[in-house]
């Protein structure tokens, strides 16, 4: 068996938050019991955690090369586990045990997912003949008996499990996409990629931790559908990004443009943002008077409408039917989702970027974020999205939710400098801009010209053809390289489906057509501009 995620990373580049994390450099069944018991409580939502055992620390750090295990006895602590099980700890309890060897040295890798059947105890000591039973939780990277106010917030728990790590009997295993599993694994660098081919959906689905039940009646867990099926809004219906733009008149006005992306969380989140960086950020240039260097601002800054959609995505109720919104008006930018942040949250915390919410409501969709690298996860996203907006010199985000925390909405107003030039462009009046300075909107390039949705109807920036025509549009690419430019690690599916189709309606050619098979064989774009709108001459 091996681990879903890359077993460097719980050591070195991305850890683990310490959290989810504890190491130990050898086994000792008491301290790893309540561990463990911690983490099935997952009193914060956080997805449980991992306990390395064969691994000392420092200061909270691993000290590598690691302490290592002997191999001998990994068959019996994975036996004694499977007892602690079934004995210690009430109700029934199991980690996921995975051996791995780290830098020569053999470590078990104890994978503890929050538990569906919480609170759980478990015994405060393994004594012969003790028969006392605690509660446990993490607090920061110790585990620490529950009493007081926590164990009273773990019983408000009881038997609840956040919507995304429930079992859906709607579904079955063949609902997974064995290719999107593969391509998650890959892009996180997962050991178990390798493996995945030769097991069972089953089998992966139990390594990957999105199947529930027992094995006579098996069935996916919501976050794996969400992740890993490709129509998942047949199961949870307004699972959707819509974007809506009103370009001049604002909401009164009779024209406006809307786009709907839907997928899986990952493709839906990133086309969403891939459509609106490439069709709704614009940069203004400000020239100033005796300097060389120009003034460069977005009328939107990227990185603060990422954070909020993303943060949409990780905190929406995915129970509730109601999509998330993105909306694009005159002189300002909103992302609108259902229902709001969790009662611990104050909005004047929140405005003032200090928000610390107590718990998470999407414990495995996190998890599976963080991995992919779309968010920390820690409460960071706020702050971003302030920071954002001011290093771009735009007027500051606002945020609202009401009383009953039934929405949450970022506002992001428009760069003033931004708002001039729509302006100018409208013939509307504005005060001048002065001898100091003057905005002029970006010029395209030329990729942008020839492949935006405006003049290729067939296929918008959201898709996976515009990305492909956008990046042979200078430089002919073989299909493990077009891969990587839609940061692929291999060619998938629907890469090759979509190559086909640019190909069938000559957009794009082989480098070497009378070899169509060759290993040099590359793609490039052709002239072909049919239906194409002309920068140089008319329509």
């Amino acid at each position: 068996m091996a681990l879903p995620i890359n077993i460097n990373d719980l050591l070195i580049g991305k850890p683990v938050e310490w959290e989810r994390l504890e190491f130990k450099a050898g086994w000792n069944p008491e301290a790893v019991l309540h561990t463990l018991c911690a983490f099935a409580n997952d009193i914060n939502n956080l997805g449980g955690g991992y306990i390395l055992i064969g691994v000392a620390e420092s200061n909270g750090r691993p000290v590598l090369p690691p302490a290592g295990i002997d191999p001998e006895q990994i068959d019996a602590i994975q036996k004694e586990l499977l007892n602690l099980g079934f004995s210690a700890i009430a109700p029934y309890y199991h980690p996921i045990a995975v051996p791995v060897e780290i830098e020569g040295r053999h470590v078990l890798v104890l994978w503890a997912l929050g538990g569906p059947t919480r609170p759980y105890k478990a015994k405060t000591s393994l004594g012969k003949d003790s028969r006392d039973y605690a509660y446990y939780v993490r607090k920061g990277s110790s585990t620490i008996r529950a009493k007081g106010a926590d164990e009273a917030e773990l019983m408000s728990l009881a038997a609840t499990v956040p919507h995304d790590d429930r079992v859906n009997q709607q579904a079955r295993v063949e609902s997974f996409s064995r290719e999107l599993m593969q391509d998650y694994l890959q892009q996180v660098g997962s050991d178990l990629a390798r493996q995945a081919p030769n097991l069972s959906l089953l089998e992966l689905g139990r390594q990957m931790g999105v199947i529930g039940g027992p094995d006579e009646a098996p069935f996916p867990l919501n976050v794996g559908l969400m992740m890993f099926n490709p129509e998942p809004w047949r199961f949870f219906p307004a699972m959707q990004i819509d974007i809506v733009w009103f370009p001049k008149e604002g909401p009164g006005g009779n024209k406006f443009s809307e786009k709907i992306f839907k997928g899986p969380i990952p493709r839906m989140t990133r086309d969403a943002l891939d459509y609106i960086k490439r069709n709704l950020i614009t940069e203004t240039v400000t020239k100033h008077h005796g300097r060389a260097e120009a003034t460069r601002v977005e009328n939107f800054p990227y990185d603060a409408i990422e954070e909020a959609v993303v943060n949409a995505v990780y905190h929406r109720g995915y129970d509730t039917r109601e999509p998330i919104e993105v909306r694009i008006e005159r002189n300002e930018l909103f992302v609108i989702s259902y229902p709001g942040p969790d009662r611990s949250v104050r909005l004047e915390q929140l405005r003032a970027g200090r928000a610390r919410p107590r718990r998470y409501r999407n414990r495995r969709i996190g998890e599976f974020l963080k991995e992919l690298e779309f968010t920390e996860g820690r409460a960071t996203g706020i702050p971003k999205i302030l920071e954002a907006m001011e290093k771009n010199g735009s007027p500051p985000a606002e945020f609202e939710f009401d009383e009953d925390h039934s929405y949450f909405m970022v506002r992001l107003p428009i760069h003033p400098a931004a708002l001039e030039v729509a302006a100018s462009a409208a013939g509307e009046a504005t005060s001048p801009a002065g001898p100091e300075s003057r905005p002029e909107s970006r010029p395209e390039s030329e990729a942008e010209w020839r492949f935006r949705p405006e003049w290729r109807a067939e296929w918008g920036p959201e898709s996976i053809h515009h990305r492909i025509m956008a990046a042979i549009a200078h430089t002919p690419l073989g299909r493990s390289e077009i891969a990587q430019s839609l940061g692929h690690k291999s060619v998938s599916g629907a890469a090759k489906q979509a190559i086909a189709d640019l190909m069938e309606v000559g957009l794009v050619e082989y480098t070497l057509p009378e070899k169509p098979n060759s290993r040099l064989q590359k793609y490039r774009g052709t002239d072909n501009r049919t239906g194409v709108q002309s920068r140089k001459g008319g329509a």
